[in-house]
């Protein structure tokens, strides 16, 4: 939320896609956010459907949203759970509108490392298990939520390439808030204007890293 607050302070006025959202600062946006939208990976009714319960049922690697639907999407510690990243943020990036952004959370428990697959979806649907088999709490499954990428830092190359965005990470240490714990980084993917695209079509960096260098 702080994080949140600070990129777009109008953020009450935006429309915001969160994917899977189960928190707090969920609670928060759905109450104060006339333009948000909950989903959640829920296969039992049709995509694009929205269950009895008020969330929208979409699969984040393959949403029935239209192009530039978004100003914001929010996703809180998902990616370390998906079978295709680049696939989610690729259709991220579709839906977010120019100039829009992606702020996302997720266990960096990598640090400097490399990133590491943990587990993969073979072609016939099954999973097959690279490493001893992790689960975080899900709320839409009782048996959890499978870990499929232990991430590094790293990650943000990652994004960038499978998507045409450009990410920072944001680490935050303010014990006036609370604020100091490990895996607490924020990555913020920004969508180019239309002005910031260079001729071979990359989005041109330079004055997001002129923001960066002034901070």
């Amino acid at each position: 939320m702080r994080v949140l607050s600070e990129l777009a302070p109008d953020w009450r006025s935006l429309a915001i896609h969160e994917s899977s959202g189960c928190s707090v600062s969920s609670n928060r946006l759905r109450a104060q956010c006339p333009g948000y939208v909950a989903t959640q990976y829920d296969p039992a009714i049709p995509w694009g459907q929205t269950h009895i319960h008020g969330y929208r049922s979409e699969d984040l690697e393959a949403q029935t949203f239209a192009d530039a639907s978004f100003d914001i999407v929010i996703t809180q510690d998902v990616f370390e759970h998906l079978f295709a990243p680049d696939r989610a943020i690729a259709e991220i990036a579709r839906t977010l509108k120019p100039g829009g952004f992606h702020i996302c959370t997720v266990p960096i428990v990598r640090g400097a490392e490399p990133s590491v697959r943990r587990a993969r979806r073979r072609r016939d649907g099954s999973v097959e298990h690279l490493a001893p088999a992790e689960y975080h709490g899900n709320p839409m499954d009782p048996d959890g939520a499978l870990v499929t990428v232990d991430w590094g830092y790293d990650i943000a190359d990652y994004l960038d390439r499978a998507s045409g965005l450009s990410t920072t990470i944001h680490t935050i240490d303010d014990l006036s808030q609370g604020i100091r714990a490990a895996y607490i980084e924020v990555l913020v993917s920004r969508k180019a204007l239309p002005s910031q695209v260079t001729p071979d079509g990359a989005p041109d960096r330079r004055p997001f890293l002129r923001r960066l260098l002034r901070r």
